[in-house]
């Protein structure tokens, strides 16, 4: 019990990973859960509550014939205990190094910045777009790694760049919860934590178990950019895991919102939904979500990734092709703009049809005239249906473009997918730089409580230095010029001085006397150390203060 407590507690307090290299049995396996971060050997390494001999003999006959049937990698790396596989020692040590190398050496401390492979840069455009290659399905992790074409005979393999550094990228969880893909990659050589939805539609699998004769494998479809009970709780999963490791977090949001039927219902999807804005208030590190190019946010997947969630830290970007809001299109046509409007609205636009009805309010409403009227007012109106219904959806598809989205605050800003790889790149520095002093600034005293006041605080002090608050270029080269660092110190230290006064002054509301002895034994106490000057000065301000006071 001891041991699982403090497991459970290194997990919020610093890195745990664990590395599962033969049997793991009982406490083992809770020990196993408990560091979260699992690499697992994919051969005699099973991670199990009770052997498969001892269940047999509990049953009372031979169901199960060895224990990877109970905790190898074909359950738990399908079940999200496990993160990562390995099939042998070499590539765990391995995986166990490449993923400290995402951490910062200790809490608190900067990340860990690498340098990138050759050829890479980080200047340089994103140029894998499935709108430019002409892509309808196609793998999203290519968003983040880039397109690498095998090289044909004679000639050098080429690659399409992707968002990350090139060969930054190592996916986690990848065997559960399909619908839903994160990771870990580098930035300019910066780690961050990343997660983006799958487009395409995937298979999940529920094993048979052979202690129940009458079950049977169960394999259903998982549409994409749709959050499923499992993929959901993976989101939540990774979101707390790269808070702990105080990496900065890049989702790219593509999803048209959460499975809402009765299995998925009843398999807890709106929990595990509410888990994902649970872990987001409580991120401590710069979170971007970007909507990526043939991308859309909608209904309550909005709800789980907006920014005002946790403003502090969350900010929400576009690319120029994506698209976002509550409703579709078409299902905003459909409750805004029905058939009834439809047709009132071709009444009053139409020539054709406005020239009808003045002929029909020229006949007898019962003669065979106003008959064959209105058999051609109808027939003119099934004709102009689709097309108005058509012109409907496209401008209430106007409505859901980042040009819009901006107007109405819901986006932070507009970034064109081939340059938000540098964009990002030098926010995310700023970011970084920014919130590490703002921390100070909220540490100095108690007049500073939230980031957002820290950062009103350096945007005032920034203008006075002449660097301009909307360009991250300008401000991170302010705060890591010697100039700025200085400004900054000076900055601090008036918030310490002044917090202490006001320490002071509330104490001296309290009990003056007890000031007074306090200053007096300070006195005392700096004479006995043998700091005889800074004692002489404290006094000399003592007697000055009084003087000018009489």
């Amino acid at each position: 019990g001891t041991i699982a407590g403090e497991t459970s507690r290194a997990y919020d307090e610093t890195f745990t990973l664990t590395y599962v290299s033969g049997r793991t049995v009982g406490i083992g396996a809770y020990l196993v859960r408990l560091g979260q971060r699992t690499i697992q050997k994919g051969t005699n390494a099973p991670i199990l509550l009770t052997g498969y001999s001892a269940l047999n003999s509990l049953m009372g006959r031979e169901v199960y014939t060895s224990n990877l049937q109970l905790g190898g990698t074909k359950v738990m790396y399908n079940n999200g205990v496990t993160h990562q596989c390995v099939r042998n020692d070499l590539e765990g040590v391995q995986a166990m190094l490449n993923w400290i190398s995402y951490v910062p050496a200790r809490k608190g401390t900067p990340l860990p910045v690498s340098r990138l492979t050759l050829g890479d840069k980080i200047e340089r455009s994103v140029d894998f777009n499935p709108l430019e290659l002409g892509l309808s399905e196609f793998d999203p992790r290519l968003y983040l790694t880039g397109q690498e074409t095998e090289s044909k005979e004679g000639e050098s393999s080429s690659w399409t760049s992707g968002f990350f550094d090139r060969g930054s990228f190592t996916e986690y969880l990848a065997g559960w919860a399909k619908t839903v893909v994160v990771g870990r990659a580098r930035l300019g050589g910066i780690p961050m934590g990343v997660i983006i939805s799958e487009t395409r539609t995937v298979e999940a699998k529920t094993p048979a178990d052979p202690a129940t004769p009458d079950s049977q494998e169960r394999v259903w479809q998982q549409a994409g950019q749709v959050w499923f009970p499992d993929s959901a709780y993976k989101t939540s999963q990774a979101i707390s895991d790269f808070n702990k490791e105080e990496l900065p977090l890049m989702l790219f949001a593509n999803w048209r919102g959460f499975s809402g039927g009765q299995r998925d219902m009843f398999d807890e999807v709106l929990k595990f939904g509410s888990f994902i804005v649970d872990e987001l208030v409580k991120y401590e590190q710069p979170i971007f979500v970007y909507i990526p190019p043939t991308g859309q946010l909608r209904g309550g997947a909005w709800v789980v990734v907006d920014p005002t969630i946790n403003a502090e830290v969350m900010e929400m970007y576009a690319d120029d092709n994506a698209r976002g809001n509550v409703l579709e299109p078409p299902g905003a046509v459909s409750i805004k703009f029905r058939q009834k409007d439809v047709l009132a609205a071709m009444k009053r636009i139409d020539p054709v049809i406005k020239n009808l009805y003045e002929k029909l309010k020229e006949v007898e409403p019962s003669s065979d005239e106003a008959a064959i009227l209105k058999a051609d007012i109808k027939a003119r109106e099934v004709k102009l249906l689709p097309v108005y219904q058509q012109i409907a959806i496209d401008f209430a598809d106007l409505h859901d473009r980042p040009g819009r989205m901006t107007a109405k605050g819901v986006i932070r800003e507009v970034v064109p997918w081939k340059s938000s790889r540098v964009y990002f790149y030098n926010r995310l520095r700023r970011r970084l730089a920014e919130d590490e002093v703002a921390q100070r600034l909220i540490d100095a005293g108690d007049s500073i409580n939230k980031l957002s006041e820290a950062r009103e605080q350096l945007k005032e002090l920034s203008e006075e230095c002449g660097a301009k608050w909307n360009d991250d270029i300008s401000v991170y080269n302010w705060l890591m010029s010697d100039e700025g660092k200085a400004q900054v110190g000076e900055c601090i230290a008036n918030v310490v001085g002044s917090s202490v006064v006001s320490q002071v002054m509330k104490l001296g509301h309290q009990d003056p006397n007890a000031v007074l002895k306090g200053l007096m034994g300070l006195i005392t106490e700096l004479k006995s150390q043998g700091k005889i000057e800074e004692s002489d000065a404290l006094v000399q301000k003592l007697r000055a203060g009084v003087t000018l006071l009489n």
